[in-house]
Parts: C-alpha cells; sequence; structure tokens
C-alpha cells in the first residue's frame, strides 16, 4: 500500500515539474517574440520541415479518412433514407474534429519527435550550452522558430486536410454509392457554416502551440546522452497526442455547446 502512495506521489511530482517547465519555456519563448533580431531564416526552415514535409502524410491520411466516413455514415444513414446528408457529415466531421486531431497526431509523431531528438542531441553534445557561452539565447534561436512555425502550419495543413477529406468523400458517395453529386455538395455548403471552420483551425493553432511547446521542452532539458535523447522523444510524442486528444474534449465543448 505504502509503495502504490509513493509510486503516484512520485508521478504527481513528475506531472506537476513537467507542466512548470513547460509553462515557464512557453512564457521565455513568448517574451523573446518581441525581441530583436528575428531569424527569418530559420523560421522560414522550420516552416518547410513543419509543414511542407508533413503534408504527403497529411493529405494521404485526410482522404482515405473522409472515405471511411462516406462508408459509415451511409450505411448507418440508408437504415433512415437519409443518404442525403452524409456530404454535411462529412464535411462538419472533418472541420470540426478529425481535420484538427488526426493532423495534430501526425505532426507530433512526425515533427514533434524530430524536434525533441534534434534538440536533445544539441543538448547532450553542449551545443545549447555552447550557445549560451557565446551570448546567443537558446530559446530565441531554437525554441522560437520552431513555436512560430507549429502554430502557423497546423492550420495551414488542417484546412488542407479539411478539404481532401470532404473530396475523398464525395468521391466515395457519387461514385460508390450513386449519391447525386448536387446533393452532397447542397448539404455541405448550405449547412455547413462558418464557425465551424474557424473553431477548427483555431483548435489546430491551438495543438500546434501544444506539440511545440511540450516537444521542444523534453528535448532542451534532455539528460542521460543518448538514452535520453530516446526517452525524451518517446515522452514528447506520448505527451502532444495525449494533450491533444484531452484538450480537444474541453475546447470542444466550450467551442461548440
Amino acid at each position: 500500500m505504502i509503495r502504490a502512495i509513493e509510486y503516484i506521489g512520485t508521478l504527481a511530482i513528475r506531472f506537476t515539474e513537467e507542466i512548470g517547465r513547460t509553462w515557464m519555456l512557453f512564457v521565455e519563448t513568448v517574451a523573446q517574440i518581441f525581441k530583436k533580431p528575428f531569424e527569418a531564416d530559420n523560421l522560414l526552415k522550420q516552416m518547410v520541415e513543419i509543414g511542407v514535409r508533413s503534408l504527403p502524410v497529411v493529405l494521404i491520411t485526410a482522404v482515405f479518412t473522409g472515405m471511411v466516413m462516406a462508408v459509415q455514415s451511409y450505411t448507418g444513414f440508408k437504415r433512415f433514407g437519409a443518404q442525403s446528408v452524409v456530404g454535411f457529415v462529412v464535411s462538419l466531421s472533418m472541420v470540426r474534429e478529425l481535420g484538427p486531431v488526426l493532423t495534430g497526431l501526425i505532426v507530433a509523431g512526425r515533427a514533434g519527435a524530430s524536434m525533441a531528438a534534434e534538440l536533445g542531441t544539441m543538448r547532450v553534445t553542449e551545443q545549447i550550452d555552447a550557445l549560451e557561452t557565446l551570448a546567443a539565447n537558446p530559446v530565441k534561436y531554437l525554441v522560437l522558430p520552431r513555436f512560430i512555425s507549429t502554430t502557423i502550419m497546423m492550420p495551414a495543413l488542417t484546412a488542407m486536410a479539411d478539404i481532401i477529406g470532404i473530396i475523398g468523400g464525395f468521391f466515395v458517395t457519387v461514385n460508390l454509392f450513386g449519391v447525386s453529386s448536387t446533393t452532397y455538395w447542397k448539404w455541405t455548403w448550405d449547412f455547413l457554416k462558418y464557425q465551424d471552420v474557424y473553431y477548427g483551425l483555431l483548435k489546430a493553432a491551438f495543438f500546434g502551440a501544444c506539440i511545440s511547446m511540450i516537444s521542444c521542452c523534453n528535448g532542451f532539458y534532455t539528460e542521460g546522452g543518448a538514452e535520453g535523447v530516446g526517452k525524451a522523444t518517446t515522452r514528447a510524442v506520448v505527451l502532444s497526442s495525449i494533450t491533444i486528444l484531452v484538450s480537444d474534449y474541453f475546447l470542444s465543448a466550450w467551442m461548440f455547446r
């Protein structure tokens, strides 16, 4: 019994430390936004790495997600003679939930792991310490470009995922099940509201900020050599994924109530 209590207490302490360390890094990162010089080249490089190179995986995931949603929706609504609403269900699901969440999980697994591994390697090889020795702020040079890039590129990737997912649903609904293309698009445009798209992109930006800060924090404070880098990378992906799924509920309950 005592060991169980000790284990729970240890987990609580580690969780609190993780939140505090991430929050402190976030505050310092935001403070560096308003200080010169601006690393435009580094920012563009990170936008390409995080956004452009994640695009193929995001689009493949989105198109098949839209197709699966169309199949499942059509099968269910056919029992009630409501096949015409498949377009609305697919589009609403993509822009509100599936687009932001799946894109966030993909970016966390790809770009988040890369951030944690790269910064972790720099920490254990003392490159970050060298930057501090040269009077260069490592947060501004390493963390800030990744934070801004992920926060900007996540909504862009999500918008592309939404479009491709809806098109994938259209392909299945019209070509496989024979629903009129006019009906599909009519239900999509007539009942999908601007707020649905806006809040979905807002969620994506929030997920992007969480991914970047959690990944950079785990990499920035890595200890234990190569083994520590591996643990930091795994921890960054797991915590980012859990944060996305948990925060998605609270954001959805707040935005769409």
